[in-house]
């Protein structure tokens, strides 16, 4: 078989590993699972009336604050996501099996591959579930046009790429799994420092470019325009840069980690 076969048959395997783990030890999917689910709900039904009164109209209606936080939850949830992809990876790199496929036959790259791809799986499937939630307690995107939903669809999983390498990068250089948990916790932090949950103009001007120069807030901006049917502006390019420049940051330090002789690390 040629060399593409070889390490297309050896991911495969690897991704398949990696989708049993999840389905054998999912406690650790359902934990971050819940929490956008629960702040979903707390910031809805206990701050929803509150928040929308501020969002312009006036009004107190959780239903339009609904409709403005779900795009910042869902990314929320790729963030979270990514964390348990940290954790697997130093799981691997200190539980010995790396040392064991180090000595077989197999495409060196397919480890990696593996797991990122399986990675971006869980936060597709991750993302669907929250967002059935969200349907389900009163959510619609009725202005979104098919080709909206399209890149909206294309841009969670560009993110959930994106953020998968970095995570990857951090579970290499943890020294066991608590490490990578506490290493990739900002992915899941910076959300709450974005526009999620309030638009960056109503944040104090000493915070606002902490909101504004990071990755989460032209995506979620980009994600909300393309569910409402409402204008991107130039959020669409800043979102797509980030997360081109984070997925070959985090591809080159995650390989070049894992290439690394181990007495290296």
């Amino acid at each position: 078989m040629s060399s593409l076969t070889l390490a297309a048959r050896d991911s495969a395997t690897m991704l398949r590993r990696n989708l049993l783990h999840v389905r054998r030890y999912p406690s650790l999917t359902l934990n971050l699972l819940l929490t956008p689910v629960i702040l979903l709900l707390l910031f809805v039904y206990i701050f929803g009336d509150v928040m929308s009164a501020g969002l312009g109209s006036g009004g107190a209606d959780r239903s339009e604050y609904l409709t403005y936080l779900v795009p910042g939850i869902l990314m929320l949830t790729i963030g979270g996501t990514t964390i348990g992809t940290a954790v697997s990876v130093a799981m691997d790199m200190t539980e010995g099996i790396i040392a064991r496929f180090r000595t077989m036959a197999i495409h060196r790259g397919s480890v990696l591959i593996g797991h990122v791809v399986g990675s971006v799986i869980q936060c597709v499937m991750s993302v669907a579930l929250v967002g059935a939630v969200a349907v389900a307690i009163g959510f619609r995107s009725t202005d979104a046009t098919v080709l909206e939903w399209l890149a909206a669809f294309g841009l969670l999983a560009l993110v959930s790429l994106a953020l998968t390498w970095i995570a990857v990068g951090m579970g290499l250089i943890s020294p066991n799994a608590e490490a990578a948990s506490n290493n990739a916790l900002p992915l899941m932090i910076l959300p709450f420092l974005s526009s999620a949950f309030v638009p960056v103009d109503a944040m104090p001007g000493w915070f606002r470019p902490i909101a504004e120069y990071q990755p989460f807030t032209p995506a979620i901006e980009t994600l909300r325009g393309l569910l409402l049917g409402t204008e991107i502006g130039h959020n669409g390019w800043l979102a797509v840069a980030w997360c081109l420049g984070l997925a070959v940051l985090g591809y080159f330090w995650s390989t070049s980690k894992f290439n690394a002789d181990p007495k290296e690390k």
